[in-house]
């Protein structure tokens, strides 16, 4: 792992830049590890795939002391603990028809049928990687390779909260209405993002989903 500034207020720790469940659990863990620590002057700690922002405020942050906490905290992390405890989340899906637009053309991009592009869809757990795009927006990996469909070319301009996505070998819901490129297959009423609760939202990284074909 390494460290790097990016800016004044932005620390980057930075492990090896792979799409890979390990490397993911061990930047979620660090994350983890560095909230419970509370260093001073922290604002957040926001995990990616492979590497951990550390938001800090530079007038009340002692860095040399917050770098040498995150090595420390590095160094220490176990990614047996309890992130692999969580419960698997279950999303119930709509699969096909008007709120699945593209689900036939995953199927005909896989060479199968609908019915099997929601069987491997659905039979998949998938892991929470990172949240990003925006609130409450969970990247979940890894898709079956032969559905795993790139995304449109050019991006719907309207996606309705709820839609189920596939992007390459990631799938995603989109948790409020927004532009998007990834072929819809399906649609939830699960409330991906609710500001009013704790937490807003329903995933965080390190969690497992499965859909499940309503």
């Amino acid at each position: 792992m390494k460290l790097r500034l990016a800016g004044d207020t932005l620390l980057m720790a930075e492990y090896e830049p792979a799409i890979d469940p390990a490397v993911n659990a061990r930047v979620v863990a660090l994350a983890d590890a560095l909230r419970k620590r509370g260093v001073d002057g922290v604002r957040d700690v926001v995990p990616g795939y492979c590497s951990l922002g550390v938001h800090f405020d530079p007038l009340r942050t002692d860095l040399l002391a917050l770098e040498r906490a995150v090595l420390a905290d590095a160094r220490a992390v176990d990614v047996s603990g309890a992130l692999l405890r969580r419960p698997t989340i279950e999303i119930p899906v709509r699969y096909g028809g008007p709120e699945g637009p593209d689900l036939d053309e995953v199927a005909r991009f896989a060479g199968c049928s609908a019915r099997d592009v929601i069987e491997l869809h659905a039979a998949t757990p998938y892991r929470v990687y990172m949240l990003g795009f925006v609130p409450g927006f969970a990247y979940l990996g890894g898709v079956p390779a032969v559905i795993a469909a790139p995304r449109h070319r050019v991006p719907r301009e309207r996606v309705p909260a709820g839609s189920v996505g596939i992007a390459g070998q990631q799938t995603g819901v989109y948790p409020i209405e927004t532009p998007g490129g990834w072929q819809l297959i399906g649609r939830t009423t699960a409330v991906m993002f609710d500001p009013s609760r704790a937490p807003a939202s329903l995933l965080a990284p390190g969690d497992t989903v499965r859909f499940v074909p309503a």
